[in-house]
């Protein structure tokens, strides 16, 4: 019987997602227990095509399509980790992809903003998103680069793309003690970045390099 099957495949991905939190995210040092037992739980072979989902809980980043990838489990969770969320927080996030990040997100934040430039991704990320009734988490179409000015200010934002420097607009909608987690710099040479807003200044600290995809638009890179 088919479902038989379906039962012994989810609990098969549901061993394997224990096995990726535990090898590639806790085993690299990711400390924070809420971050972890989120990833524990979404399943991420559903956001990557079926060719690839036999691959979804090992290290690597996986294309998802459109010339865009899927960060690999360590690098989501490392990003997570530095905007240091506490459950109450209106998350700003630029580059949906299919939606695991922003799926992650809804579990450890009050609200999540997700943009993304691609139409059939933002489609899918939606799709996901509705399927597993997730009422906190909402993705539209556009240049990310240019944030989400009516929903604005946001007490976080996270970039799943490197730009090549920090884009002007998403610092004004960063909240006054803000903090936005973003790959700087062009292939090869990005580093990942936490913008703190203090007053009208930011702060920039690096915390180690990073490989991204770029951020395509007006403030990001030129497509």
């Amino acid at each position: 019987m088919p479902s038989i099957d379906k039962t012994a495949e989810e609990r098969e991905f549901a061993h394997q997602r224990i096995l990726m939190v535990d090898r590639h995210v806790k085993a690299r040092g990711i400390r924070d227990e809420r971050i972890l037992q989120a990833m524990r739980e979404v399943p991420r072979h559903l956001f990557v095509p079926s060719v690839v989902a036999a691959k979804a809980y090992g290290p690597g980043a996986l294309p998802i399509g459109a010339k865009q990838t899927i960060s690999q489990p360590y690098i989501v969770a490392r990003m997570i980790e530095l905007l240091e969320l506490s459950g109450k927080e209106k998350v700003l996030e630029i580059g949906t992809g299919t939606g695991y990040q922003a799926v992650v997100l809804s579990k450890l934040c009050a609200k999540v903003f997700s943009i993304e430039r691609i139409n059939e991704l933002a489609l899918r990320a939606a799709e996901l998103i509705r399927a597993m009734k997730i009422h906190n988490a909402t993705v539209k179409v556009f240049d990310g680069t240019y944030g989400w000015s009516d929903q604005a200010p946001f007490d976080r934002i996270i970039v799943a793309a490197a730009a090549p420097e920090v884009p002007e607009p998403l610092v004004q909608q960063l909240a006054r003690t803000g903090r936005m987690v973003l790959p700087i710099g062009p292939a090869g040479n990005q580093r990942l970045a936490r913008v703190t807003r203090v007053g009208t200044r930011v702060q920039i600290e690096d915390c180690g390099s990073a490989e991204f995809v770029p951020l395509v638009g007006k403030f990001g890179w030129k497509d």
